[in-house]
């Protein structure tokens, strides 16, 4: 449900959506597979937590930015999840603005990377 929405947020915005996963495995090898700027990655997955997800995608793929998209925003959850590489936060229940606000801004870090 999650990803129907936001996908359908991101339709006509300046984002492509490449692939989507309904687990924490299956999301490690559709980035392993695409090589996607920014995932959005809900900590919540079955098989492997997203923040498990996370800390592999890291290790594969540093330089892809992973935002994190929780209903839990309690400070272990935060603090583990940047801990472990996260660029941003999406916390839910969300919006268009929210989401694409926290896609600006990790944007604007890959923007600012690149020479």
């Amino acid at each position: 449900m999650m990803r129907s929405i936001l996908r359908a947020m991101l339709r006509g915005e300046e984002y492509d959506v490449v692939g989507e996963a309904r687990n924490g495995q299956a999301a490690i090898d559709v980035v392993d597979r695409m090589k996607p700027d920014i995932v959005c990655m809900d900590v919540m997955m079955p098989e492997k937590s997203g923040i498990e997800a996370l800390c592999e995608i890291k290790v594969a793929n540093p330089d892809t930015e992973v935002v994190m998209v929780t209903s839990n925003s309690d400070p272990e959850t935060v603090q583990e999840s940047i801990m472990n590489g996260a660029s941003g936060f999406i916390i839910k229940p969300f919006n268009a603005a929210r989401v694409l606000d926290a896609l600006e801004k990790v944007s604007n870090r890959i923007r600012q990377a690149k020479p």
